[in-house]
């Protein structure tokens, strides 16, 4: 059974840090592309950042690049977001999957939230 758990959101300042962690279980972690999405009521479903499955190469939404890094631990079967500089926008539910489809992307994992606010 694939097992995603995602942890490390709260409630933080405009400008402060926080590190998501997701943890993965179930499937051959190390192959597979991962991806950081997130969800608000005003936005839907956005496509934060992707990584490959070697860690070698990383993409990210123009809204973040610059302030979130997303890396992996193949040995630990935990993938990362490290977001600094956090704007109020950011504030959403964060997932991690192992394979985006836009809108129609299933989320099946319980997410962490992230809140932005001063």
């Amino acid at each position: 059974e694939v097992l995603l758990v995602e942890s490390g959101g709260g409630l933080v300042q405009p400008g402060e840090s926080l590190r998501l962690s997701c943890a993965a279980s179930g499937f051959t972690f190390g192959s597979s592309p991962m991806f950081w999405v997130r969800t608000n009521p005003g936005k839907g479903l956005e496509w934060v950042s992707t990584i490959t499955p070697d860690g070698g190469s990383t993409s990210y939404h123009p809204s973040v690049k610059g302030r979130f890094t997303i890396s992996r631990d193949n040995v630990r079967n935990t993938l990362y977001l490290q977001m600094t500089s956090l704007k109020p926008e950011d504030t959403a539910m964060y997932y991690c999957v192992r394979r985006f489809a836009g809108p129609n992307t299933r989320l099946s994992s319980e997410g962490t939230q992230v809140i932005v606010s001063s």
